[in-house]
């Protein structure tokens, strides 16, 4: 008898951990299948650390096949599913195309930016779910500075050093505070002419930083900004975004070259490509995370509307610590369903949440024991550490280098802006020149064909949580191996619990801790 084939969609924390669980349970008597358009799992709570200079770029990264045992890893991105030939269809980064066959699948696809219909916001604001706009950021902000210390007017030099973040949730709130401390230790080492100091004005319709929180989570994180110059506006958003500045719900016009884009997420298009039903663009799935009437079908994190037990009626929320315990839930029934074990509905328990504004300041409830400045920011950066699946010794050490030594402010150049446009349907991978528009292509075909994805950021879906400020999205990041094209059987691969307090990523959805 063949091995039972599993193919799980997406290497996000849903993703991830239904991989990783599985390779554990299954001990090579089934052949596990992870398809996903880059080789790592991004540790999304930290890439606000990144855009800012305090961690480096793989320090947030995971490599799917070390961390994966008896996982084989496909790269690629799913533009439809046949699910009564039981199918993926996917492409490679590369344009190729190929199928891979399942027995169980996992839908574990993420989410992506939602956009709203403010002109001019899709052409100069830049989203912030993944490595390359994180890096994008990080040599923008600089240049920025840079070009304000050599400009002619003080106008000028203002507006360079204006920054403007719109999205008041967990990721906006973070780079918000990042972004304040890197901009303010480059002045210090190289003052601007006239004594113009950086800028940082942080957006929300909210009446409050954090909405998603408690008040004290709130209150915290909206008095250590405002301690360190960060402008807070709440009830406040963009009207329209030009080349020169924003201007703001409320008449005024700022002069600004940098809009970051932190406002909400929506479920990846996939979702309601299958055909299956949804809610608010999330597949409706039971208690066990199935779909109804299709029981060889998973969904979890981003991509399902998963019944909350403890709030009957309602779904468990776009979070990265929900999704992280969907993907335990998801592999004990998926081997439940081979006969290891019985099934178990999806429960949890709200432990608290922790925010690291930089430096030493932090918001956090561990185990809802409120906690502010050095406390709450060693509760947050120990929380991280618990809760990354790797890395955590390098992490550690850039923490420890960034508290003695000064940052690097050097461009590296190594991502454009035409490389990270907001309206993205895959944040992971920047644009390369000369390389085939795969996922254009792919966008094409599904207008003439049923079943397949149709292009991403389109009206409908999740809508942006309480804004303009919401929160961001999640999912991992590219070649379709030769055995999956032509719906050949998948070869196996050789190559390879939550922490007690919550991260909320209203940016993430997975990207929460």
């Amino acid at each position: 008898m063949s091995r039972p084939r599993i193919v799980i969609v997406g290497a996000g924390f849903a993703g991830y951990r239904t991989a990783k669980e599985l390779s554990r349970k299954a001990r090579g008597k089934a052949d596990i299948t992870l398809l996903n358009p880059t080789d790592y799992f991004l540790y999304l709570p930290l890439l606000p650390q990144v855009a800012a200079g305090v961690l480096e770029p793989r320090r947030v990264t995971v490599s799917l096949s070390d961390t994966l045992p008896r996982v084989r890893l496909v790269l690629g991105e799913a533009d439809g599913i046949d699910m009564d030939a039981r199918t993926v269809h996917c492409t490679g980064p590369e344009g190729e195309r190929g199928s891979l066959p399942y027995d169980r699948l996992v839908l574990a696809v993420g989410s992506v930016n939602k956009l709203l219909p403010i002109p001019g916001v899709a052409e100069y604001a830049h989203g912030f779910r993944g490595l390359p706009e994180a890096l994008y950021l990080r040599d923008h902000v600089t240049r920025q500075v840079e070009l304000a210390a050599a400009a002619d007017d003080r106008a000028g030099c203002e507006a360079r050093c204006t920054f403007v973040v719109v999205g008041a949730g967990y990721t906006g709130t973070e780079v918000a505070a990042h972004g304040q401390r890197c901009t303010d230790a480059q002045v210090r080492a190289h003052p601007l002419p006239g004594g113009v100091r950086p800028r940082w004005i942080l957006l929300d319709i909210a009446d409050r930083v954090l909405p998603e929180l408690d008040e004290h989570l709130s209150t915290t994180a909206d008095r250590t900004l405002r301690e360190r110059g960060v402008e807070v506006r709440m009830g406040t958003s963009v009207k329209e975004a030009t080349p020169d500045g924003v201007l703001l719900t409320d008449g005024e016009f700022v002069a600004t070259r940098t809009l970051v884009w932190c406002v909400g997420v929506r479920p990846d298009p996939l979702v309601e490509s299958t055909g299956q039903p949804v809610e608010r663009g999330r597949l409706l799935v039971d208690p066990c995370l199935q779909l109804p009437g299709r029981p060889e079908v998973f969904a979890c994190g981003d991509a399902a509307a998963v019944p909350d037990l403890d709030n009957p009626g309602g779904f468990t929320p776009m979070t990265a610590q929900h999704a992280w315990r969907h993907g335990k839930t998801v592999a004990h029934n998926i081997a439940a369903s081979f006969g290891d074990g019985e099934r178990q509905p999806y429960r949890h328990r709200d432990l608290g949440f922790v925010v690291d504004l930089g430096g030493a300041k932090g918001a956090a409830n561990p185990l809802h024991i409120p906690l502010s400045g050095v406390a709450a920011g060693a509760v947050a950066r120990g929380y991280h550490l618990v809760a990354m699946p790797g890395n955590r010794v390098r992490v550690a050490a850039d923490w420890l280098l960034n508290a003695v030594l000064p940052r690097q402010a050097v461009q590296l150049g190594l991502v454009r802006s035409w490389s990270v446009p907001l309206e993205s349907d895959s944040p992971e991978p920047a644009r390369v020149p000369g390389q085939p528009g795969a996922r254009e292509e792919v966008e094409a075909r599904s207008r003439n064909q049923p079943g397949r994805a149709p292009a991403k950021n389109q009206p409908g879906g999740e809508p942006a949580k309480n804004q303009p400020g919401g929160e961001p999205a999640k999912k991992q990041p590219g070649r379709l191996p030769a055995e999956t094209q032509g719906g050949g059987e998948p070869r196996p691969s050789h190559g390879p619990g939550t922490g007690p307090v919550q991260h909320t990523d209203a940016d993430s959805s997975e990207g929460d801790s």
